[in-house]
This record gives C-alpha cells, sequence and structure tokens, in this order.
C-alpha cells in the first residue's frame, strides 16, 4: 500500500515538471527546434474543440474584459479567462455574479463557495474526503493501539 502511494505521487511530481517545461517552451519564442516538439504539438491538437481554424484570438469569457490573452499562459488560454479574472472575487458572466473555480477550472455563481475561497463546495468536499482517508491510513498502518 506504501509503495502505491509513493508511485502516485512520483507521478504527481513528474506531471508537474512537464507541466512547467511545457510553459517555459511557451513562453521561449526563440523559434529553435528540439527533439520533442513532435510529442508536444500531438498533445497539443488531441482534444480540440475548435475544429483546426485557430483564428479567432483567445479571449476572456468574462463580461466586457478586453484582454489581450495572446501572450497569456497556456492554462489562461485554455480556459479562457485571463489571470485578473481567475482571481478575482467576482466577475460578471453571461449576466451573473460568478467566480472563477481553481479546481473546475470553470466559473460558478457565488451561492456555490464558501465566503472567499476560490474552490466550490463541491470540489473541496472531495479533497476534504481524501485527506481524511489518507491521513487515517497513514496513521493505521503502523499503530498497535
Amino acid at each position: 500500500m506504501a509503495a502505491s502511494k509513493a508511485d502516485g505521487k512520483r507521478s504527481l511530481k513528474e506531471m508537474t515538471e512537464e507541466e512547467e517545461e511545457e510553459e517555459e517552451e511557451d513562453e521561449d519564442s526563440s523559434g529553435t527546434v528540439g527533439f520533442g516538439d513532435d510529442e508536444k504539438k500531438k498533445k497539443g491538437k488531441r482534444g480540440g474543440s475548435s475544429g483546426g481554424g485557430g483564428s479567432a484570438p483567445p479571449a476572456c469569457q468574462v463580461d466586457n474584459c478586453t484582454a489581450d490573452m495572446t501572450n497569456a499562459k497556456r492554462y489562461h488560454r485554455r480556459h479562457k479567462v485571463c489571470e485578473f479574472h481567475a482571481k478575482a472575487p467576482t466577475v460578471r458572466v453571461a449576466g451573473l455574479h460568478q467566480r472563477f473555480c481553481q479546481q473546475c477550472s470553470r466559473f460558478h455563481e457565488l451561492s456555490e463557495f464558501d465566503e472567499t475561497k476560490r474552490s466550490c463546495r463541491r470540489r473541496l468536499a472531495g479533497h476534504n474526503e481524501r485527506r481524511r482517508k489518507s491521513t487515517s491510513e497513514f496513521h493505521g498502518e503502523g499503530s498497535n493501539y
């Protein structure tokens, strides 16, 4: 059981390292071609719902937002939210007061959040449940109590 936890942590660490590398490459606009470029191009095209047109520049979904997202981080372009509105406590999307959820990467109505938290109640409940489960397993493995 402990080995599977370690494997899970290792893969999570590897995933975050890969994401950091991709962001660094996105920021680097030198135009040089490396060995891993073909694989990354395939990854990017896998789940695209744009249909291949790509002519429309990325835009923040918040009402009346005019932020230029052409040089924004990949995360913000993917979720169509500028960095300012991703962190804002309240924004107007489709005429409703909403907040961007860090866990879901979507906008939810303010009633779905606790106070000033940036994750909706539903995702926080799941997160807390997983935390409780892993800490009880950890304490229960080696104890004689």
